[in-house]
């Protein structure tokens, strides 16, 4: 055999292997493609909702479900019997399907609200008080709800018990650097047209800078199309004539927020009335997609309030059923997705003072969230220079502590001050009563944060008597909750990042 036929040979051998190693490695490829991303393959063969619910407790994790599950169960325990019966079930615990989702972003493991929610509403991961935008701040994102709108014609709603300005809102409408960039927030909201806002007031109406008034929100958008009612007469008479909507609640709580649900009147609209009514606006033939918040969740794990965490998570979920009984008339048609941005608080069940006991029936007798405690009774402690024992008497009544048991009253010997939470009470009475209370050292901020010392000594004393304590004043890198029911429910079982939530409904609801 001649030379030249061997290296012809020896070539063509050598390229069938190249060959047949490319393909392999194409077909390796594809397998991996296809095996990476089940989901979207299931996503694709799926047929998209026409109706969808995004509910987002914010600062709502494993802890604050199952304080709220577990605070149910212990109040409806038989009080004849010794033997424990358990928690009682949420609504959307009892979702057929349930996932976990990852929370860091772009700054840190324990992440803020602003780039959580652009995760939920995005898909992208960015810094810690950015909204929709990338880390250089020169990319905007588009969110799901923007999508839904612009390529299918969904109507959007957008639901929250804190402002509408505020981060969770803004991130399925706005884009901005800064979450505190408030006004500039509320010119999106304005130039979304989305059909329906509900909840608390806007933040900073007439501009950012007090200084350097500008033109009212309210009224750029009523020049914009907008009906904007503040009452709840006004609310009950909406309907899907009046067009575009913001509604305001009519009574406004701490920093222009609806009402904790501890403190709401009993004729006082709640979050799940807005939902009902945001169902009866939104509901047409094309589809809806409805965000809604519990905002205030958030703000009670901050403020290390159980009792209103529990009480907001429960009004959560008491929304979720408004979702249920529309899902009822459309179960082919409808998803249902309940999740968290991020957990707030470093909360947990159980506390060396209660060893392996919890008294969750002990918060039962607060009356009243932390903030309406600040403004209806401390803020009259200062300016009167109210004595303790004064003090004492109203801590007694709006939280059950006592300073001594009387056998002779209907009295709880566990919500008996001890001599060291009788000194940790009066150490944050001389606090909030000082001139600079707010000034904080690392050991003052360590046991009150930047709250009023002796409501939040209060509260503390209060949740460790019922079996809970709180680790922070702010976040944790506790993974989310992902509850799941309804068409495409599949999608999100499983751990995984917090962006994959966008992801699954993206892929689902066929949305580039």
């Amino acid at each position: 055999m001649s030379k030249l036929l061997k290296k012809i040979i020896a070539a063509t051998a050598i390229s069938a292997i190249v060959l047949t190693a490319v393909f392999m490695n194409l077909n390796k490829n594809s397998t991996s493609v296809a095996a990476e991303s089940p989901k979207a393959a299931t996503a694709a063969i799926t047929a998209a909702p026409k109706y969808v619910f995004l509910f987002i407790g914010d600062g709502m994790s494993y802890p604050q479900i199952q304080a709220a599950s577990d605070y149910l169960g212990a109040v409806a325990q038989r009080r004849d019997s010794d033997i424990l019966t358990g928690n009682k079930y949420l609504n959307f615990m009892k979702f057929p399907v349930a996932g976990s989702a990852v929370t860091y972003d772009s700054t840190s493991f324990c992440p803020d609200s602003a780039s959580t929610a652009t995760s939920l509403s995005t898909g992208y991961k960015t810094y810690s008080g950015t909204i929709n935008m990338d880390e250089t701040n020169t990319i905007t994102y588009e969110t799901i709800s923007e999508k839904l709108k612009k390529q299918l014609g969904y109507k959007i709603g957008i639901i929250s018990t804190v402002n509408l300005n505020h981060a969770t809102p803004a991130a399925f409408y706005a884009h901005q650097a800064s979450r505190n960039n408030y006004y500039a927030i509320g010119l999106e909201m304005i130039q979304s047209n989305f059909e329906y806002f509900a909840g608390g007031a806007l933040k900073n109406v007439t501009g950012d800078d007090e200084t350097k008034p500008q033109a009212d929100l309210y009224e750029l958008a009523e020049q914009n199309g907008y009906k904007v009612i503040k009452t709840q007469d006004e609310a009950s008479r909406l309907t899907a004539a009046d067009g575009k909507t913001i509604v305001i609640g009519e009574t406004l709580a701490d920093s222009g927020s609806l009402s904790y649900a501890k403190d709401a009147k009993a004729n006082e609209w709640k979050l799940k009335d807005y939902v009902k009514k945001g169902i009866e606006v939104l509901d047409n033939d094309t589809g809806f997609f409805m965000m809604i918040e519990g905002g205030k969740i958030d703000w009670a794990c901050h403020a290390n309030d159980a009792g209103s965490t529990i009480a907001d998570t429960i009004a959560l979920d008491e929304a979720v059923d408004e979702a249920l009984k529309f899902y009822y008339r459309h179960p082919s048609q409808t998803l249902i997705l309940v999740t968290g941005d991020h957990e707030t608080g470093g909360l947990t069940i159980g506390y060396a003072g209660t060893d392996y006991d919890t008294y969750l029936t002990n918060l039962t007798n607060q009356k009243l969230s932390y903030a309406k405690f600040d403004s209806d009774y401390v803020k009259g402690y200062k300016e009167n220079k109210t004595p303790f024992k004064d003090v004492l008497a109203d801590v007694k009544k709006n939280f059950g502590l006592l300073t001594q048991y009387n056998r002779t009253a209907d009295a709880n010997s566990k919500l008996v001050l001890t001599a060291y939470e009788y000194d940790l009470l009066k150490a944050a009475y001389n606090k909030t009563m000082s001139a600079g209370s707010t000034e904080r050292n690392q050991e003052e901020y360590i046991l009150y944060g930047n709250y009023e010392p002796l409501t939040v000594t209060i509260t503390h004393i209060l949740n460790n008597k019922s079996g809970i304590n709180f680790s922070t004043f702010a976040h944790t890198s506790l993974p989310v909750g992902v509850f799941a029911k309804g068409e495409g429910a599949a999608l999100f079982e499983g751990y995984y990042d917090n962006t994959e939530i966008y992801d699954n409904l993206a892929n689902l609801l066929k949305v580039k």
